[in-house]
């Protein structure tokens, strides 16, 4: 007899009410330097070779314009990847230095020396390397020229936030170039899930500079140790592929993820318990000025 298919995604099918765990990728960043970046360094490639046979006097100005525009374009990447991390961060300060306008003037003057080294005069040079300039701030804008979210904000404790936010960035990043030695999808989808759940407590202490003292130890201490053990567990597995190390592997990475994961809920938590008692506070006060609140 026939029976009517049934499941976890069918119209009256039952579901898990558990939480479901976010997806290997969630909280996965976008690498800010695309290919219109990484073509920047084609003019300055094309000037040195153009400008061999140009004599002395234009090699030598092809070599330099060459050597500005490369500049111009090393700039560019970090300056996109600093606007990247502005824009990601509620809590930030502008870039200390202005990169993409930078590099928007070296390419100008990149240009300018490659006109006047292929026979250029002055005027035509400083016209073509004005078009530039304008062209590259039309592609890339400029660089954030403001802090973002300052306002009311301790900078001495802002300053400490973002010295161990940048400390736990860095474990994070060497966690993914150990585990490029393993080369094993599963591992690297297993990191990718407990780095979301670390960031994910980081933007909690960059949204709340005072969660730091609670959250310290989790983003030095219990990061480094993440770091530690997963350079050897990748030379481990590089060379002997070994189960069992992949298995003991993965459930430090389980645990370490609910903690985090723990750590940062208790702190919201705590930041909603803070701001229920500023509200009844403020309704203490309003009561003794003599305004009735409904």
């Amino acid at each position: 007899m026939a029976q009517r298919y049934g499941g976890k995604y069918s119209p009256d099918g039952k579901t898990d009410n558990a939480p479901s765990r976010p997806g290997a990728y969630a909280g996965a960043r976008v690498d800010p330097v695309g290919a219109r970046a990484n073509l920047m360094f084609l003019p300055a490639i094309v000037l040195l070779f153009t400008a061999i046979f140009n004599g002395a006097l234009g090699l030598a100005t092809g070599v330099a314009g060459a050597g500005v525009l490369s500049l111009g374009a090393w700039l560019l990447r970090g300056g996109l990847q600093a606007e990247a991390a502005w824009h990601a961060r509620k809590v930030a300060r502008r870039p200390a230095v202005p990169r993409k306008i930078l590099a928007a003037l070296l390419a100008g003057a990149g240009i300018a020396l490659g006109a006047f080294s292929h026979g250029a005069g002055i005027t035509a040079a400083v016209l073509f390397g004005a078009v530039v300039t304008g062209l590259h701030f039309a592609a890339f804008g400029a660089d954030p020229l403001s802090d973002k979210g300052m306002e009311g904000i301790d900078t001495f404790q802002q300053d400490r936030v973002a010295r161990v936010v940048d400390e736990a960035e860095d474990h994070l990043r060497a966690m993914n170039d150990a585990l490029k030695r393993a080369a094993d999808r599963d591992v690297n989808a297993r990191m990718e899930q407990f780095q979301a759940a670390a960031r994910r407590l980081i933007a909690t202490v960059e949204d709340d500079p005072r969660d730091l003292t609670a959250a310290r130890k989790y983003l030095g201490v219990y990061l480094m140790g993440a770091r530690d053990a997963s350079a050897k567990f990748a030379d481990i597995y590089a060379r002997s592929r070994d189960v069992q190390a992949k298995t003991d592997y993965l459930v430090l990475l389980d645990d370490m993820e609910k903690n985090f994961a723990a750590r940062t809920e208790t702190l919201l938590l705590d930041d909603q318990t803070d701001l229920t008692v500023e509200i009844e506070v403020l309704r203490d006060r309003l009561k003794r000025e003599g305004v009735r609140t409904e």
